[in-house]
């Protein structure tokens, strides 16, 4: 039964032993002169102010999560629409069911302050 898993396994055991070659090929022959120019922090060509690590607010990393959240549950009404008239009435109703349950989610989000941005 195993047998079937055996290609998948050699497959994914050379991408981890090319993946680690290539990567180790370039920290040993790569160029290595470092100077303080090269570790300054790139900010679009502009004069970097302040440290290159800011605190950030973790409400920008919720409203990141929330954003990636709803933008790949509207890949399912796509999907939806592509194959409505095949899932007739049942498959109307449960689209339903999934459109009121992230109103849900967004209404919550949208009440605790989540999408407010300071």
């Amino acid at each position: 039964m195993l047998q079937a898993y055996l290609p998948l396994l050699i497959l994914l055991v050379l991408a981890v032993i090319i993946g680690l070659f290539v990567v180790l090929l370039g920290e040993w022959f790569g160029p290595k002169r470092p100077t303080a120019r090269k570790s300054a922090p790139y900010e679009s060509g502009m004069v970097p102010y302040g440290p290159g690590t800011r605190r950030i607010s973790v409400r920008y990393y919720l409203v990141a999560v929330l954003f990636i959240l709803f933008d790949i549950e509207t890949v399912f009404f796509l999907l939806w629409a592509v194959v409505l008239r095949n899932l007739g009435v049942l498959g109307l109703i449960e689209m339903v069911v999934f459109i009121s349950t992230l109103i849900v989610g967004f209404v919550y989000a949208w009440k605790k302050g989540a999408l407010e941005w300071e």
